[in-house]
């Protein structure tokens, strides 16, 4: 076992944060999002550590622990950033329909390649095929600063709406008698119940943000928005929808001010847009320090040599092919303004880890090679930085004055 100092330690994590913030500098010009340069340095590090006979075993509780928590910061983050208006309904609902849309047509389609190939049983394929068929939010928001802003808004609510569908649909699958009445009545009851206590819960987080006198409140509320995430995971709620519900409700506070005027008396909307401001601030830092362990974590945590193996590759390659060609068909035939760069916004990887992790024993599938797990999430995000490095925005024209 390789025995590493305190201050070794220290040091490291500080160049791993040092080193992500100029990735997010180079990102910029070399069109590579950094999440995946991250993840890179997380394999070369593995490949250096194997070659130099450094034993270092990572817990895989830390990878899904930095997970958890940065799935929280990264939707919270996406909430604060989504504007509502009248003008954005249809743009609202083009995002929901195409991330269920292509969700459920990717999740069959590679429910059926592991079926085919592997003869399992088809709900544990579907099981496995749930979170291979979502969209990486982790991914996909950190990778829009070169687009345009309607392009980012539909990608930013495609990747948000897929991550909670994703959710809704796994916790569904992995429950009893799924095929019954009454499951099926408990699955709509948990959705609504969900979005009846997120509108409870962002009121009283409002009410501790606003309210309270003391400087130290972040914090507060962040360990109150991860007790009612796991609190919501153990009653078998989709809790996520709290998250997102309280970074909307907080950044479109004026719209909801509007049209119930008594919240004025309790709720100054000076006082929220300065609280929203400082959340923002603080949730985009918090967010980036976890994406940056998280992705260098998970790099580190992949053996490159379960990637090597033609069973690997040809379930992997399929998946991916199910992958663009669903999102292809859809976007070709419901949107047809927006083709390029979407269609290359194929990423897993955080939410994809975490349900996986969350399978149980009793559904899980011997023969499925956790090397398809990676090989998916390496192309996937390949496929990714090659539409972006080759994206290249309209120009908006010249516009001559009178």
């Amino acid at each position: 076992m390789f025995d590493i100092s305190a201050e070794v330690i220290l040091l490291i994590l500080s160049v791993f944060v040092i080193v992500s913030y100029l990735f997010s500098i180079v990102s910029k010009f070399i069109r590579v999002p950094s999440v995946l340069l991250l993840l890179a340095t997380g394999i070369v590090l593995r490949i250096w550590a194997n070659d130099a006979g450094v034993n270092i075993v990572l817990p895989g509780k830390l990878t899904e622990f930095l997970g958890i928590v940065g799935l929280l910061m990264i939707v919270l983050e996406a909430g604060l950033d989504l504007k509502l208006s009248s003008g954005k309904v249809v743009l609202i609902r083009q995002s929901f329909l195409a991330a269920t849309i292509i969700f459920f047509l990717s999740m069959l389609g590679i429910a059926g390649v592991i079926y085919l190939i592997l003869k399992e049983p088809l709900l544990k394929c579907i099981v496995y095929a749930i979170p291979l068929a979502i969209m990486s939010s982790s991914i996909v928001i950190p990778s829009l600063h070169q687009l345009s802003s309607a392009k980012k808004e539909f990608l930013t609510y495609e990747a948000s709406f897929s991550d909670i569908i994703g959710i809704l649909v796994f916790n569904y699958f992995i429950g009893d008698a799924i095929l019954s009445a009454s499951s099926i009545g408990l699955f709509f009851l948990n959705i609504l119940l969900s979005v009846l206590l997120s509108i409870l819960f962002s009121f009283i987080l409002f009410l501790i943000l606003n309210k309270t006198t003391l400087n130290i409140k972040f914090f507060l509320v962040f360990a109150l928005l991860i007790f009612l995430y796991v609190g919501g995971k153990m009653l078998h709620l989709p809790s996520l929808i709290i998250i997102l519900v309280f970074g909307l409700l907080m950044n479109n506070w004026s719209i909801l001010s509007d049209k119930i005027r008594w919240l004025n008396k309790y709720f100054a909307e000076d006082e929220v847009k300065e609280t929203t401001h400082f959340l923002h601030s603080i949730t985009a830092e918090t967010s980036f320090l976890l994406r940056t362990f998280f992705f260098i974590v998970f790099g580190y945590s992949i053996n490159v040599s379960l990637i090597n193996n033609g069973e690997v590759i040809l379930i992997g390659g399929l998946i991916i092919i199910v992958l663009l060609l669903t999102r292809f068909l859809y976007l070709r035939f419901f949107l047809k303004e927006r083709i390029y760069p979407e269609v290359f916004f194929v990423p897993r990887g955080l939410i994809t880890v975490l349900l996986f992790y969350k399978i149980p024993e009793s559904l899980q599938l011997p023969s499925f090679n956790l090397g398809i797990l990676f090989f998916v999430i390496l192309i996937s995000s390949l496929i990714l930085m090659i539409g972006m490095i080759f994206y290249k925005q309209p120009s908006s024209g010249i516009i001559e004055e009178d």
